[in-house]
C-alpha cells in the first residue's frame, strides 16, 4: 500500500497488494444455481445487531415478492437458524448442499445447519473459515434466487475479505448504534467497502430509542446518535433507525422473526431494489 494511498482504488493509479486484491476474480456458482443479487450486512464490531438487521432484512425482502436467501458468513457465531426456527439437518442432492427453507421461504445456509449439536464451537482457523463461506456458495443449490443476504461477521478480517473478493456483492448495508465508539469503527467498514470497490446502500441504526409504554415519546437511551455525521461524512442515507424492542428478542429467541409486524426496513428493500 502506498504510504500516500486514500483507500480508494477507483481513483488510483498505484500497483499495490491492495489494488491487485481488488481484481481477485469472483467465485463461480454451479452451474445449477442462479443468484441475481447479493447484499451484504456488515458492522465495525460485535454486538450492534447485525444479525438481527439481516433476519429482518430477509424477512421484508421476502415479503416483497424476491426470493430470498439468507448465508451465514459468520462461521465461529451462527445464529440465523435460531432466529428463523432451523433445525432441520442439510441434505446433499446431486453432489450439492440444499438450504434449508424457512416456514415463509427464506432459503438459509448456515453452519449450525450442518453440526450434530448447534452448541459445538467452531475451533478454526481463519483460511479454513474462509474456504467454507466460498463452499456456502459455490456447493450449495441455490435455485433462482432474487436477492441473498450475506450476514457478516463483524469487523474487516478474514471472512469479509474473502466475501468482498470472491461473492459478487452488489452492496453493502452497514449497522450500526447511536455510541460515537461504535461509530468510529462503522467508519472502518465503511472505508473497506471502498477499497473493495462495493456500492453502500446505506447505514442502519440499531438500539436507536426506546419508546415510552405510556406516552410514545422516544428516548434516546445512548445519548445523541452519531450516526447523521457519520453518514453525511461519506455521502450516505440511514436507511431505518431500528428501537430497543422486547419483542424482537422475544420472537428471535422463539425462533419466529418472521412474525415481526413492522416493516421497519421498507427504505432500505426499496433501495436494493433500485439498485
Amino acid at each position: 500500500m502506498s504510504e500516500n494511498c486514500s483507500q480508494n482504488c477507483s481513483s488510483c493509479g498505484e500497483d499495490c497488494p491492495s489494488r491487485s486484491a481488488a481484481k481477485i476474480e469472483k467465485e463461480a456458482l454451479n452451474p445449477a444455481s442462479s443468484v441475481k443479487k447479493v447484499v451484504a450486512v456488515v458492522s465495525g464490531k460485535g454486538g450492534v445487531g447485525k444479525s438481527l438487521v439481516s433476519g429482518l432484512l430477509s424477512v421484508s425482502l421476502n415479503r416483497s415478492g424476491m426470493k430470498t436467501a439468507m448465508l451465514d458468513a459468520d462461521i465461529t457465531g451462527p445464529s440465523v437458524p435460531k432466529m428463523f426456527g432451523l433445525n432441520s439437518p442439510v441434505v446433499e442432492e446431486n453432489g450439492l448442499l440444499k438450504p434449508v427453507r424457512t416456514k415463509t421461504g427464506i432459503d438459509v445456509m448456515s453452519l449450525n445447519l450442518l453440526l450434530e449439536d448447534e452448541t459445538s464451537p467452531v475451533v478454526w482457523r481463519g483460511p479454513v473459515i474462509a474456504g467454507t463461506v466460498k463452499q456456502f456458495w459455490t456447493d450449495v443449490f441455490w435455485d433462482n434466487i432474487d436477492v441473498m443476504v450475506v450476514d457478516m461477521p463483524p469487523g474487516t478480517g478474514d471472512v469479509p475479505l474473502t466475501v468482498f473478493q470472491s461473492l459478487p456483492v452488489d452492496g453493502i448495508i452497514v449497522v450500526t448504534s447511536p455510541q460515537d465508539l461504535v461509530s468510529m469503527v462503522v467508519e472502518k467498514a465503511i472505508n473497506m467497502a471502498s477499497l473493495m470497490n462495493i456500492p453502500v446502500y446505506g447505514i442502519v441504526e440499531n438500539m436507536s430509542y426506546i419508546e415510552c409504554p405510556d406516552c410514545g415519546k422516544r428516548i434516546e437511551i445512548f445519548g445523541t446518535s452519531n450516526s447523521d455525521k457519520i453518514a453525511g461524512k461519506h455521502g450516505l442515507e440511514i436507511l431505518a433507525r431500528l428501537p430497543m424492542n422486547a419483542s424482537f428478542a422475544e420472537l428471535c429467541d422463539s425462533g419466529r422473526i418472521e412474525d415481526v409486524d413492522s416493516d421497519y426496513l421498507g427504505k432500505a428493500v426499496e433501495k436494493i431494489k433500485e439498485s
